[in-house]
């Protein structure tokens, strides 16, 4: 069975695609709970119409399935309450600065 920090860890490890900044640092990951086997994630999206749903769920799925001693994954989304970009950690905000066209952020 993982830990909270090992699949945190793993999270790190899935990509926003159109930001190329890790969905834990942008603050779309909510929750993590674990049981025997079972991890679940309760994330976010930047807008309840983020495109990249289907990635992202199949992204953490296959990040947190790869983990010794994990055999399911559930992924649910929330939007209560809609993330801000308040979430994103210190280096995603400095990154999302730099972006062309981004200058001042979200």
């Amino acid at each position: 069975m993982p830990t909270e920090e090992e699949v945190e860890e793993q999270l790190r490890e899935v990509i926003d695609p159109e930001l190329d900044i890790n969905i834990v640092d942008l603050g779309l990951v909510r929750e993590i709970d674990i049981e025997d086997d079972r991890v679940e994630i309760l994330m976010t999206l930047t807008t309840p119409g983020c495109p990249l749903h289907s990635v992202f769920d199949e992204m953490v799925r296959q990040e947190v399935g790869g983990l010794p001693g994990v055999n399911e994954v559930d992924v649910e989304l929330t939007f209560e309450p809609r993330w801000t970009p308040e979430e994103m950690s210190d280096e995603a905000r400095n990154e999302i600065g730099h972006l062309p066209g981004m200058a001042g952020g979200f």
